[in-house]
């Protein structure tokens, strides 16, 4: 797992199958092109960061989106982002943000991420989320303060659910997000992601983190709680999900083994209804 669009929190997996997309269908035609744009750019430097090519050569692919990245808000967009010109204008998209999300990938691709401290790990789960987010209120129409709010704490919510969600599989292709001070708060004293996740203490390890996670949930249910219903719409349905992800975790505990959780069909209707259509 490298970064977690804040609008979507797989870009590996199928947009018809995602969060993302149940979202986004309920959006008018030119808010959900842009959504889909800023999904497809995250899905595709999200790629880069989790192949496995050589660093050289990942770095190199990296730096070429910076440079097409450039090229766009200097007028003159290559073929692959020719069609985002229109929705850079429409909604005052940031260049700042597409440039931090290709830096979060790339702090995924100089090494293998091992228990950072964290202020990196903050780092982190502000460029390949919250940068994300900042893109995406923008096309929802959230107003200025709210937005950079409600990106902060979801962005940061939605990452945090991921990690600890992902714990195993990040482990498998030697990643390790949990930050160092509650490893060494817990009593680990190794970065080895085999070693970690297999240790009886790794849940005193995820439960301030798992607390954290939830925090950034509750501050980004008050900036939505003042914004006007329908502007807010999709990024409830997405908030809303993942919460019941990160409940479905502390239910199930990080003790080893662990089960993968899922969310039923069910209660991703029922979210959906709630927030897309009462």
């Amino acid at each position: 797992m490298s970064g977690e669009v804040a609008a979507n929190a797989n870009y590996g997996s199928t947009a018809s199958g995602s969060s993302f997309y149940a979202a986004m269908r309920i959006l008018p035609a030119s808010q959900r092109e842009a959504m889909f744009q800023i999904y497809s750019f995250c899905r595709q430097v999200d790629d880069i960061a989790d192949s496995d090519g050589p660093r050289d050569q990942r770095l190199a692919e990296l730096q070429q989106w910076r440079d097409d990245i450039d090229a766009l808000y200097q007028g003159r967009p290559p073929a692959r982002l020719r069609d985002y010109a229109a929705s850079v204008q429409k909604f005052a998209l940031r260049r700042e943000d597409f440039l931090a999300i290709v830096d979060g990938m790339e702090m995924d691709v100089l090494a293998d991420i091992r228990a950072p401290d964290l202020a990196t790990l903050d780092l982190y789960c502000d460029r390949v989320a919250s940068a994300v987010g900042r893109l995406s209120v923008r096309v929802f129409g959230v107003t200025e303060d709210d937005g950079i709010l409600l990106a902060h704490h979801l962005g940061r919510a939605l990452q945090l659910t991921n990690i600890l969600r992902d714990i195993d599989e990040d482990a498998a292709i030697g990643r390790l997000y949990l930050p160092l001070e509650h490893l060494l708060h817990a009593g680990i004293t190794s970065n080895d992601p085999q070693k970690v996740t297999l240790d009886p203490k790794l849940p005193k390890v995820c439960a301030p983190l798992a607390e954290r996670a939830r925090q950034h949930f509750v501050k980004a249910d008050e900036v939505m709680d003042g914004s006007r219903r329908r502007v807010v719409r999709a990024p409830r349905i997405m908030s809303k999900y993942y919460r019941a992800i990160l409940d479905l975790l502390l239910v199930r505990g990080f003790a080893a083994p662990r089960e993968p959780v899922r969310v039923t069909k069910l209660t991703k209707l029922a979210i959906l209804f709630r927030y897309a259509l009462i």
